[in-house]
């Protein structure tokens, strides 16, 4: 499983402030403390960057590549900003993301076609509005992966996000069962092995310090898993949760056991 490393988020002040001042030192600090600490991507999650989005992004992305020769995930809703920093990358990029939202089609998807990047597709309404269940997550990904080749896109750069939810939601927990099952069945239902990938970190939002959030998120991130998940947006720096995900790969991997890795 592919751990991608969410902490690099323009809501922590430290890095508000470095990107304000174009201060490359937290950031770095940062990445360099995130790939220690087991990442094998850094997702750079700027939110829509109204303001001088493209020179920002740019600026991130050159930022971490001096430090660290990750692969990099762009995520933010401003396309000017994720051209900037496609254009930017020395080395793999993954646009997070586009939806059936009209804007997105139209701004967003196309850049993974100009760039040859793999794209994150979120099982959302057309509206922008989270799914009541697996159904309904299924139908849309089909009509996402129409889009998709539609664009003259490979559906092998094609990764689905079916969107885990807070566990508070009043169907958090159905919610919970049903991105579950929507991974179990998506290879089924699109004709091919297509890549998953989930924001574990989404499932506790709002929780930061609650002493159960440092056990529902290991627990279900072996749970995604065991449905065949391929890709994780989490905090790497939660000993339990990456533990988990070592565990999972260790147990339903294709390498052959050793207590001592």
């Amino acid at each position: 499983m592919i751990l991608i490393a969410d902490n690099l988020q323009i809501t922590r002040p430290e890095i508000e402030r470095a990107i304000a001042d174009l201060n490359p030192a937290p950031i770095q600090h940062l990445v360099r403390c995130c790939q220690t600490a087991g990442a094998h991507m850094i997702d750079i999650n700027t939110g829509p960057l109204p303001k001088d989005g493209g020179k920002n992004m740019a600026f991130l992305v050159e930022t971490i590549q001096e430090v660290c020769d990750l692969p990099i995930m762009l995520d933010t809703v401003n396309p000017l900003a994720i051209e900037a920093g496609l254009q930017a990358a020395r080395s793999k990029v993954i646009i997070n993301g586009f939806s059936l939202e009209a804007h997105k089609l139209e701004c967003i998807l196309p850049l993974a076609k100009k760039y040859q990047a793999d794209i994150i597709g979120y099982l959302l309404s057309p509206a922008g509005q989270v799914l009541r269940n697996a159904d309904e997550r299924l139908a849309v990904a089909v009509e996402l992966l129409a889009e998709f080749e539609n664009a003259g896109l490979n559906k092998e750069s094609l990764i689905i996000d079916p969107l885990v939810v807070r566990i508070i939601w009043q169907d958090g927990h159905l919610q919970a069962g049903q991105v579950l099952r929507t991974i179990k069945d998506l290879p089924d239902v699109l004709g091919f092995e297509v890549k998953t990938v989930v924001g574990l970190s989404n499932l506790t939002a709002g929780a930061k310090g609650h002493p159960k959030r440092l056990v529902l998120e290991p627990v279900y991130l072996s749970m995604l898993a065991a449905a065949g998940l391929d890709m994780v947006l989490l905090d790497i720096f939660h000993p339990q949760t990456i533990a988990a995900a070592k565990a999972a790969d260790a147990l339903i991997g294709e390498k052959p056991f050793a207590w001592d890795e």
